[in-house]
């Protein structure tokens, strides 16, 4: 009888959704590898499973070829004979994280470096088993990391990755500043015959210069998000934009007199005064949800601004170079010693903003954005979003479901990873804790599956220390 329940939870995949396997692994991804077994069992287990279902104590799950067999109480599913076996009693699985705002590129007020060593690593010994990268300052680096992971030549997450940040004149001389709708056109078909899966928009681009992004992309089976300012949230949804990034903190929609296709100055000062139960709150948020259009929370990032945020961490700044670190810890003091923060009122406005978008509806995915000051670390910053939007009012189950799930549907791809599901390629974290009664146990990660391969967190870690901000 236990046998034919486990059978009866077996799905057979497409081929084209074949995990990876590991024989295929260089010798330097196999360092991290802990468990390669074709058929694995995780048993008495909690499991959270990404659905947004209550957690389930006392679970077992059954791996076979990279995929989820099986999954249910531990005195039900049958464990196979030719399985290794871990027994996790005290320890709780979830879904790989899936970042939908993970640069590769790291960012302190004085250096910006692309990670190719460390970020990887970081994000996967995290938990972060997908990442979107949402914006490029290397596109061609990020492209290229991409196939070393997905060909097992690099150890890292599944990888997304948006094309160069697409902006108006007097932007960044990083970033690629459009001058018309043509140039615009131009610049998405270039990139997405390069092979990029997403473009972004940034602060100054004009209203028919997205427009015509959003309907190239479109054309060309690629999609678009953006850190908005020029253009409201609102207008970027009346031209068919799939997500928007950061939330409240960035929408211009609520500036008194803000003139068409132009950044107004002082957005977030504009912010504070907003009535979020008024009728233009509603109205956002309305719109977005109708339209299905997605909204990337990046609170780590922001709650940087906010003084005295967020606790310090030791294994924080143990990742960082020292120089990196002597100017996340300046950057801090100052914003510590400020009299009048106005991030201290925004920030749970911001929080506010985001529950009420879910409350209403709304598809809400998660990233760390590692920029900023350079205290949002790649995969711990992810962490922290756990407990930041535990801290809006989310359940556990459902900061979970944001985290995971919800990042694999705006990416297209529930139907392969995201939450734990049988027939779903094995994305697992292995956590030593109960982070749904205790938090902060979501760092306590022992093990990472990636295709049912399973990764040495702590190794992982190890091996960048001292190097964030570096390389």
């Amino acid at each position: 009888m236990r046998t034919a329940l486990l059978f009866a939870c077996v799905t057979i995949l497409p081929a084209g959704l074949a995990a990876q396997p590991a024989s295929l692994l260089s010798d330097n991804v196999r360092e991290f590898v802990l468990v390669d077994a074709a058929v694995v069992a995780l048993t008495h287990v909690q499991v959270v499973d990404g659905t947004g279902a209550p957690a389930a104590s006392d679970q077992t799950i059954v791996l076979r070829d990279g995929r989820i067999a099986a999954v249910g109480p531990s005195d039900i599913v049958a464990v196979p004979d030719e399985a290794e076996v871990l027994d996790l009693t005290g320890h709780t699985v979830i879904p790989g994280f899936v970042g939908l705002h993970d640069h590769t590129f790291y960012m302190t007020r004085g250096r910006r470096v692309q990670l190719n060593f460390s970020a990887p690593r970081l994000y996967l010994a995290s938990g972060v088993t997908t990442i979107r990268t949402t914006g490029a300052f290397s596109p061609y680096s990020e492209l290229n990391l991409k196939s070393s992971i997905a060909n097992g030549e690099l150890v890292g997450p599944r990888m997304y990755i948006t094309g160069p940040y697409i902006t108006g004149t007097g932007a960044s001389t990083q970033m690629k500043a459009v001058s018309s709708p043509e140039d615009a056109r131009r610049v998405v078909a270039y990139w997405a015959d390069e092979g990029v899966d997403w473009f972004k928009a940034y602060t100054r681009i004009g209203h028919d210069e997205l427009a015509a992004a959003i309907d190239e992309a479109h054309q060309r089976g690629v999609k678009v998000t953006g850190h908005l300012c020029s253009v409201s949230f609102t207008e970027a949804v009346g031209l068919g934009i799939d997500n928007i990034e950061h939330g409240f903190f960035t929408n211009s929609d609520y500036v008194e007199g803000k003139q068409p296709g132009v950044c107004p100055p002082g957005v977030r000062q504009s912010l504070l005064d907003v009535d979020l139960e008024g009728a233009e709150v509603r109205t956002t948020i309305r719109e977005m949800v109708d339209a299905n259009v997605a909204m990337t929370s990046t609170l780590a990032v922001y709650e940087l601004s906010v003084p005295n945020r967020p606790p310090l961490e030791d294994r924080v700044l143990d990742m960082m170079a020292p120089a990196a670190r002597d100017e996340y810890l300046q950057t801090r003091n100052e914003i510590a010693s400020l009299d009048d923060a106005p991030m201290a009122t925004l920030f749970p406005k911001a929080q506010a903003f985001e529950k009420a978008f879910v409350d209403a509806g709304g598809l809400l995915a998660a990233g760390v954005d590692p920029t900023g000051m350079g205290g949002a670390l790649p995969g711990f910053g992810d962490q922290r979003n756990y407990e930041l939007l535990l801290e809006a009012g989310f359940t556990p189950e459902q900061v979970i479901q944001i985290m995971t799930l919800n990042g694999a549907r705006v990416l297209g791809e529930d139907h392969r990873f995201g939450s734990i599901e049988v027939g779903k390629l094995a994305d697992l974290v292995v956590i030593d804790g109960d982070p749904v009664q205790r938090e902060a146990e979501i760092r306590n990660v022992t093990l990472v599956f990636k295709e049912g391969v399973g990764y040495d967190s702590p190794k992982l870690i190890e091996s960048v220390k001292g190097l964030v901000g570096l390389r």
